[in-house]
C-alpha cells in the first residue's frame, strides 16, 4: 500500500509564527498564558501545555496581572488590548499579519464614517475568534453573514462594504457579491474587498487534486477548525472515501479495505508530526495485519 502525506498540508505561516513565539517564550522558563487555544488542534495544544503554556479565556484574563499573555494568530478586538494595559500585562502579539491588516482596514473604514450610515458586512462564522476581533474594530456594529442564504437580511437601500474572514471559501464570497450587486438600490453604493488568505485559497485547489490521486483520504484536523471543515468538504467532493480524524487512534482498518493508496492531509492548524503519526499507525497496524 502506498501512503503519501500531502506536502501542501500543515501549519500556515500565521500558525507557525504563533507557535514559534510561544516556544521561544516558554524556553525562558517564565509563565506564559495564551488567550484561547493557540491552534484548533487538541494534540498540538497538549504538546505546548506540557512545555508550560497555560490556556485561559477572557474571564480569566480579566483577573490576571503583571504577567505575559500570548495573543494567537486569530487576533483580538481593541478591548483586549485596553484590558491588558490596565492590568499591567505584557502581550506577546502573534496575530497573523494578514488578519492584522484586515483589522486595520475595517477600523479605518469605520472611523471614516462618523454617521455609520454604511453597513460593514463580514462574511464569516459568528463567534469565531477572528470574526470577534474584526467586529470589535467597529464597536460591535458590523454585520456577520455566515452564508449566502443570509444576505437577504441586509438593507439594500443603504451603502454596503463587504469583507471576509480570511479562511472562508472564495466561492461563497463570490455568491454574496453577486447577490448584493443584483439587489443593491441605485441610490446606494456597494464596495467589496476579497480579504481571503491566498495561502488558504491555494490549499483548496491543492487538496482537491491530492484527494483524487488516492483510493482513500484521511483528513487530520481538530473538529473546531473552520478552515479544516472547509478543506475536508473539498476532500469529500473530490473523493467520497475521505474521513476526518483528529488522531491516529480514530483510524478504522475497514476504511482501507481494497485500497492500494492512502493520502493523508490536513488543515492549516494540523501539525506535520500528527500526520506522520497517522502514517506510522497505518504502516504498523493496518498494513501489517
Amino acid at each position: 500500500m502506498r501512503i503519501e502525506i500531502d506536502k501542501g498540508s500543515g501549519f500556515c505561516f500565521g500558525v507557525t509564527r504563533a507557535i514559534s513565539k510561544a516556544e521561544e517564550e516558554l524556553a525562558t522558563g517564565q509563565p506564559l498564558y495564551c488567550l484561547g487555544d493557540i491552534v484548533h488542534n487538541g494534540r498540538e495544544c497538549d504538546r505546548l501545555q506540557q512545555l508550560g503554556l497555560r490556556t485561559i479565556d477572557h474571564d480569566q484574563l480579566s483577573r490576571l496581572h503583571d504577567t505575559k499573555v500570548l495573543l494567537r494568530a486569530h487576533g483580538e478586538p481593541p478591548a483586549t488590548y485596553q484590558l491588558a494595559r490596565s492590568n499591567g500585562l505584557e502581550l506577546i502579539d502573534a496575530t497573523c499579519p494578514v488578519v492584522l491588516q484586515l483589522q486595520g482596514r475595517i477600523k479605518r473604514e469605520y472611523d471614516e464614517d462618523p454617521s455609520h450610515h454604511r453597513q460593514i458586512v463580514i462574511f464569516g462564522k459568528n463567534g469565531h475568534a477572528e470574526v470577534l476581533g474584526l467586529v470589535g474594530q467597529t464597536e460591535g456594529s458590523a454585520i456577520v453573514i455566515e452564508s449566502p442564504e443570509e444576505v437577504s437580511r441586509l438593507d439594500f437601500n443603504r451603502d454596503i462594504s463587504l469583507y471576509s474572514q480570511t479562511t472562508k471559501s472564495l466561492s461563497g464570497f463570490r455568491q454574496i457579491v453577486d447577490y448584493i450587486q443584483a439587489h443593491i438600490s441605485p441610490s446606494a453604493t456597494f464596495r467589496y474587498f476579497d480579504t481571503i488568505c491566498r495561502q488558504v485559497v491555494g490549499r483548496m485547489a491543492g487538496i482537491h487534486d491530492f484527494a483524487t490521486q488516492h483510493d482513500v483520504v484521511l483528513f487530520v484536523c481538530g473538529r473546531k477548525s473552520s478552515n479544516g471543515i472547509a478543506l475536508f468538504n473539498e476532500c469529500r467532493l473530490a473523493n467520497p472515501r475521505s474521513y476526518m480524524i483528529e488522531h491516529a487512534a480514530e483510524i478504522l482498518p475497514q476504511w482501507l479495505t481494497g485500497s492500494s493508496s492512502v493520502g493523508i492531509c490536513g488543515a492549516t492548524s494540523t501539525p506535520k508530526w500528527l500526520m506522520e503519526q497517522c502514517r506510522d499507525f497505518i504502516q504498523q497496524s493496518c498494513v501489517s495485519s
